[in-house]
């Protein structure tokens, strides 16, 4: 609408006109009561009539222009209006619209246009003041927001910016920050501003400037007396505020209203905690806004139980990562320290895994007590952390068990020299009481990537270099090698040439262990073991062999002869009547990152007439976190094909919770070693009911392994694991005394 070209109107029009402009003047008690407003609208001559709430809507007169009108309205919302403008001047009925006003004194408001009546060339409707009702709704988004940022993030520092740009984006205002009161080293403490947003449209910058350079002792200047007094303050002028000590700093960038309030909470001890101020500046003149105010006490109260709830997880984690006793890191800790550094591990370097096993340490708990035995373990970790080099990482994993993470980089020489210093302190007399107890260590020390890429393979060819430091004399230091015993080329050389031929010579065989639900102990699967019998009838063990023929590749073909002879008897099983028996079967990493492997499984599947939904595949964390591109897409065709995908020893590899969730897996194994002390080690049990929760809570299947007590079977029970493998639900046995176990089901 052109407002410079008013028209001439008939003499009708004008009189309708003039009744318009009669009826604007007339005062309505109801109108005002109501928050009702009224205009009218010279549709010819471009014209407006308002009554006197709507013109208190619009901050102008009663008969402003229409371009007055629009220059009150936000910016965003006025080509909407225009547009329900031009449909009115058009002759269209029914029209309305939604939009903000700004106006001095009063701030942000929502008004509802909406056309009644058209008489002639004078259209006439209302306006609602509608601000309640958004103000409730946005206040409703606003908790909700804030509710959902503070539970999803686990850092304050986070948290409390996030919030600043909330406020400031949801409620309209320029700037917010947040002073916390901070202790300078030897000084007292001081109030200073350590987080600040604002809109990115104002010049703020001798603000920001003039907030970051200021300090504030408690009771000093605004912010100081906020934060001592625990009372909110609003001002309409912040130019004017002497003791805002930044009025020349918000004078220059055109700050005007400003709130401020105090975070406070009650701590679980009964203290009351004041982290620190909140404030809020606009550039417009506002009377004290009734939705800030009104959810500071919400804003505060939810930062400050965000604050209580990180303190309480920080102090939980630190307790969780720590051994009671000694101080140093507990198992889980020292655990997920080695996983990372397995997942973070450049190309090309290399780092070392140091086992430690303290020798003759159950004779002194036995003719001294605990207490004497504790004395040692306290001691023997005060010095393992006295002789450590600097970046190297100490734990217990429980017991007498101790284990040492050397930095990236450790050469050999290190590693052996610190070996034999952590067993020079295990040799130096302990003293309790009046007697002086005298122990040794066996060690045992494994190489990244040498001897493993993953904790578990780490730690399990540590553990089997300190045994044979024990079956070598004890108090001694051995590194890993493929046999568990000294490196011995030529006998590896000749074990390789064996494993070649076995397949071919059929000296492979496999047995089964049953995998049972926890309650009625029904068999619900089995898992494939291949074992190896020389010719001269010598079992070799699978941790003898596997390793080896993962470093030759002959894993491929030998995981090939698996999948057919589990399908073979699975097909039996079915023959027999036990069609409702599962087969898990371990995975390699080269298998798994073959891409012609569902192909090829599904072929064996096919060829044996077995419905690949009974059977598996179980690979571990480290096969899919470190060929996370190829395993995962190769997971999700195996599915799609049919095949079952589990987890094998879960919470020993390298796995992400942000990965886990995107895994096309179906179950996952609790792994033995976080079995080992349960019910009895708070720790263990801790790990197990997390993975529990986390298994139902992502409807995964969670089997325990390493299953060999009947308290570890009640314990798991009693929280709902549903299925349990190890040595008390059975031990592995071939596939004819299988037949047996299924038709003779174990006593509950």
């Amino acid at each position: 609408m052109d407002i410079q070209n008013i028209k001439i109107t008939s003499l009708p029009a004008r009189a309708r006109w003039r009744r318009a402009l009669a009826a604007a003047e007339r005062f309505d008690t109801g109108d005002h009561a109501a928050g009702l407003g009224r205009w009218w609208l010279d549709r010819a001559g471009g014209r407006v009539a308002l009554s006197a709430v709507a013109a208190r809507f619009f901050g102008t007169d009663r008969h402003p222009s229409p371009a007055a009108c629009l220059a009150r309205i936000e910016s965003e919302d006025r080509d909407a209006v225009h547009a329900v403008l031009d449909r009115i001047a058009a002759g269209d009925t029914g029209a309305e619209c939604e939009f903000r006003v700004r106006t001095d004194g009063q701030g942000l408001r929502w008004l509802r246009l909406q056309q009644v009546a058209v008489s002639g060339t004078v259209a006439s409707g209302i306006l609602v003041d509608i601000t309640a009702a958004k103000q409730a709704a946005a206040r409703e988004r606003f908790n909700f927001a804030l509710t959902q940022y503070l539970v999803g993030t686990d850092s304050i520092d986070d948290a409390v910016a996030g919030i600043l740009q909330l406020v400031c984006e949801e409620l309209g205002w320029e700037w917010g920050a947040f002073w916390a009161l901070e202790d300078d080293a030897g000084d007292p403490a001081m109030l200073r501003c350590r987080y600040a947003w604002h809109a990115p449209r104002q010049a703020l910058t001798p603000f920001r400037r003039a907030s970051a350079r200021l300090g504030m002792a408690p009771g000093e200047g605004l912010i100081g007396t906020v934060w001592a007094s625990g009372e909110a303050r609003w001002i309409e002028d912040a130019s004017g505020a002497a003791d805002l000590l930044r009025a020349d700093g918000a004078r220059a960038c055109g700050l005007q209203s400003a709130y401020f309030f105090p975070v406070t909470f009650v701590a679980s001890d009964g203290r009351l905690m004041r982290p620190g101020v909140l404030e809020f500046f606009s550039v417009l003149q506002r009377q004290p806004d009734a939705q800030l105010p009104g959810l500071a006490k919400s804003i505060s109260a939810m930062i400050a139980q965000a604050i209580e709830r990180m303190t309480q997880q920080e102090r939980i984690r630190v307790r969780a990562q720590t051994d009671e006793m000694t101080g140093l890191a507990n198992r889980a800790h020292f655990y997920d320290q080695l996983d990372r550094l397995c997942r973070d591990m450049p190309a090309g370097q290399t780092f070392g895994v140091l086992f430690v096993d303290l020798d003759q340490f159950k004779p002194i708990n036995d003719a001294f007590g605990h207490d004497a035995g504790n004395v040692v373990l306290t001691t023997f970790a005060r010095r393992l952390c006295a002789l450590a080099p600097p970046g190297w990482r100490i734990g217990r994993l429980g017991g007498d068990e101790f284990a040492l993470l050397s930095a990236p980089g450790a050469t050999a020489d290190e590693l052996g020299r610190v070996a034999e210093a952590v067993l020079d302190a295990a040799r130096r007399r302990f003293v309790y009481g009046e007697h002086r107890l005298a122990i040794s260590a066996s060690i045992g020390i494994s190489t990244y990537p040498e001897h493993g890429t993953c904790t578990r393979e780490l730690l399990h060819a540590a553990d089997a270099a300190m045994y044979a430091s024990k079956r070598n004399g004890r108090n001694l230091a051995s590194h890993f090698s493929v046999d568990g015993t000294p490196a011995d080329a030529g006998q590896r050389i000749s074990l390789l040439t064996d494993l070649h031929y076995a397949i071919r010579r059929g000296e492979f065989f496999l047995e089964y262990q049953p995998i049972r639900t926890s309650t009625d102990m029904e068999i619900d699967a089995v898992e494939a073991l291949i074992r190896w019998r020389r010719p001269n009838g010598e079992i070799v063990p699978p941790n003898v062999f596997i390793p080896l023929a993962e470093q030759s590749r002959l894993i491929v073909d030998i995981g090939n002869w698996v999948v057919r002879q589990a399908c073979h008897d699975l097909a039996r099983l079915r023959a027999a009547g036990m069609d409702g028996v599962r087969v898990h079967v371990n995975m390699a990493a080269p298998e798994f990152i073959d891409a012609n492997l569902p192909e090829r499984l599904s072929g064996l599947a096919a060829a044996a007439g077995v419905d690949p939904r009974r059977i598996c595949l179980e690979l571990t964390e480290g096969v899919v976190m470190k060929h996370a591109d190829k395993s995962i897409a190769i997971m999700r065709e195996l599915r799609r094909r049919g095949f079952g995908i589990g987890l094998d020893d879960f919470g020993m590899g390298y796995s992400s919770l942000s990965l886990l969730k995107n895994l096309p897996i179906g179950s996952l194994k609790i792994d033995r070693l976080f079995m080992a002390g349960v019910p009895y080690d708070r720790n263990d049990c801790a790990i197990v009911r997390s993975i529990l929760d986390l298994g139902r809570h992502m409807k995964l299947q969670v089997v325990a392994e390493g299953v060999e007590t009947d308290a570890q079977l009640g314990y798991l029970r009693q929280f709902g694991c549903p299925l349990v493998q190890g040595w008390l639900p059975g031990r592995p046995v071939p596939l004819a005394r299988l037949f047996d176990l299924i038709a003779q089901p174990q006593a509950a």
